[in-house]
């Protein structure tokens, strides 16, 4: 099992702002391996976000799917195209070994763009 990391203040939890998104469309990045390019409903608006997840999910059953991102992290340019915001995933290891990688989602549908926390 992976060691805790430091602990934080809960206003540096705070300033996180996750959000249930659909995923509208998924296709595999044109310039990484291992990246899966998606697009996604806030409610309020539609973005991409890239995501190192091409190994576990195939793009045409995500499409649908409602997942946790965070919402407001700075974008980032990965391999020529714009990530504005993050997935979140759980990671099941064995001992060192990343065996699958889990995509956090509400227990049941809500509109997108609902707050978590």
């Amino acid at each position: 099992m992976t060691p805790l990391k430091d602990t934080i203040a809960y206003d540096d939890f705070a300033k996180l702002d996750l959000r249930v998104a659909t995923v509208v469309e998924a296709e595999p990045h044109p310039n990484a391996d291992r990246l899966l390019k998606l697009q996604i409903d806030l409610g309020f608006e539609q973005r991409q976000i890239c995501a190192g997840v091409k190994q576990y999910y195939d793009p045409a059953e995500l499409v649908g799917r409602q997942i946790i991102v965070v919402a407001n992290l700075a974008p980032r340019t990965i391999r020529g195209e714009v990530s504005n915001g993050m997935l979140t995933a759980a990671s099941v290891m064995d001992g060192e070994e990343l065996q699958d990688v889990v995509l956090l989602a509400p227990g049941k549908p809500v509109p997108p763009g609902s707050t978590v926390g």
